[in-house]
This record gives structure tokens, sequence and C-alpha cells, in this order.
């Protein structure tokens, strides 16, 4: 009774990863080693090709660079969300208010905000206009379409996925715990990497997974910050089901990149469970 009691609780989260999950990963993994038809989509045949062809240098430098740009905008969110976060977890009378300036981005589309950055960044946007009205620089800077307006666009997007669960851990640390390491006499420097941040790290995994794998797929970002120079893996398969209508190498490059999303899941769950005796 009890063991279909618990199959009658699994079935419907089953059949919806079932059919929206597993059943699409499936028809791609297989229209990734088929041939391209001739007007588009997919012709009968098994080939490897697809896969051969992202060792091309050309394809291999774009994967290099979208995981650059994701591991620099992850190191970037940790260094500027985990005071953020260990300000809302010791603010209690601004807490609710921080939360929720922290939240508000996301009541806002993704793409609506990435439209925001450009009139910020543009030779004729606020951040130029400043500048120059304060007589810091003689001519507009060039922002727009560069890797340092992706990674902006990347770190302004992703910040609150490294906030919220890093504060989640922080909240649960027990003061006693803090007031124990100053009494016999850690200093704020150690109490924070013996103390605060180990207790935190559950958090800091959690954050920096959700950012990797959010900035690895991106592709808006890239695509209206970066232009066409700054091309990351995301607008690669984003060009090959729509402009270049060649559904086999695009499912080729998401099945890759999935692959570094697993990766980066089974370190990220290596690091929160270790093992015993270490």
């Amino acid at each position: 009774m009890k063991r279909l009691r618990t199959t009658a609780l699994l079935a419907p989260g089953t059949l919806w990863l079932g059919l929206f999950f597993v059943l699409p990963m499936l028809l791609m993994l297989g229209a990734s080693v088929l041939h391209r038809g001739v007007y588009g989509g997919v012709a009968p045949g098994f080939t490897l090709e697809h896969y051969r062809r992202l060792l091309d240098p050309l394809y291999l430098a774009v994967l290099g660079r979208t995981l650059l740009w994701a591991l620099l905008a992850t190191a970037t969110c940790l260094l500027l969300g985990y005071p953020v976060a260990w300000t809302i977890a010791c603010s209690r009378r601004y807490r609710t208010l921080l939360l929720m300036l922290i939240v508000l981005p996301f009541w806002t589309s993704f793409l609506v905000r990435t439209f925001a950055m450009i009139f910020l960044l543009r030779d004729t946007g606020l951040i130029n206009t400043l500048l120059l009205r304060l007589g810091v620089i003689h001519e507009p800077l060039t922002l727009l379409y560069t890797p340092f307006a992706v990674l902006l666009g990347l770190v302004y997007g992703f910040l609150p996925f490294m906030v919220l669960p890093v504060y989640a851990s922080l909240e649960k640390l027990d003061p006693a715990l803090l007031e124990a390491s100053a009494t016999l006499g850690a200093r704020p420097a150690a109490q924070f990497f013996t103390v605060t941040l180990p207790l935190s790290l559950p958090g800091v995994i959690a954050g920096s997974l959700l950012v990797f794998v959010s900035a690895l797929g991106s592709f808006v970002t890239s695509d209206l910050l970066g232009g066409a120079k700054q091309v990351m893996i995301g607008n690669l398969v984003q060009g090959q089901f729509t402009t270049a209508r060649n559904w086999p190498f695009g499912s080729a490059i998401s099945f890759v990149l999935m692959l570094l999303v697993l990766v980066a899941v089974l370190a990220s769950l290596r690091l929160r469970s270790p093992e015993p005796g270490r």
C-alpha cells in the first residue's frame, strides 16, 4: 500500500519530466547523428560528422570564450553578491526591503533589462554623458559591443541567482558560533575563513552553479551587448536552428553544452558531499 501511494505521488512529476524533458532530449540526440536535409531539418543516415565539426578551431574558440566568460561572471557575482547577502542576513530592520530590491529585477523581462543596458553603455548613453559633463573624458568611451559589455550584462542579469542562495545559508548561521570564535581570540578575518565561509559554502556552491549554468547557455546578452564579434555558444546554437537551418549540428552543439553543464553539476555535488575522512 505504501509503495502504491509513493508511486502515485511520483507519477505526475515523472510523466511531466518524461514528456517534456527526456523525450525532447532523445529526439535531439537522434537528430545530432543524422544528416542535414537539403532544405533544412534532418535526413536519414547515421553520421558523427557534426560532433567532429566541433573540433574546428573556430568553434573551439567560441566554446573557450563561453567558458571563460561564464567563469568570470560567476567569480564577479560571488565577489559582489557575498557582501550583499551578508548585509541582508545581518540586517533585521531592512531585510524585507533589501530582499525585495534583489528580487525586483525579476518583475520585468530579461530582454527588457538587457535593452536598458544598451541605453547605459552606448556612445550617447548615460555613462558617457555623465563622464563627458564631469570632464573625466573628452570623447565617448567604446563600451557597447565589447567583452566588457557582455560580462557586465551577465553579471547584472544573474547576480540575484548568487545573492539569494548565499543569503539563505548565511541567514541560518548561528551568531553564537561567531561569539565563541571571538572569545577564543579569533580576529574578524579568521572568523570569516574558519566559521562563516565554511558554513555558507552550500549557498556559495549553489549560487555559483546557478550563475555558471545560466551564463553558459546565455545568448541574448552577447547578441545585444556584444554584437557579431562577441559570439557565445548559445548564439551558435540559435543560429544553427534559425538562420543556418542545420538542426543536426545545432543538436550536437546543444549536447556538448549539456555535457559541460552535467560536469559542473557533478563537480558541485562532489564539493557539497566530500568523501568521508576528508
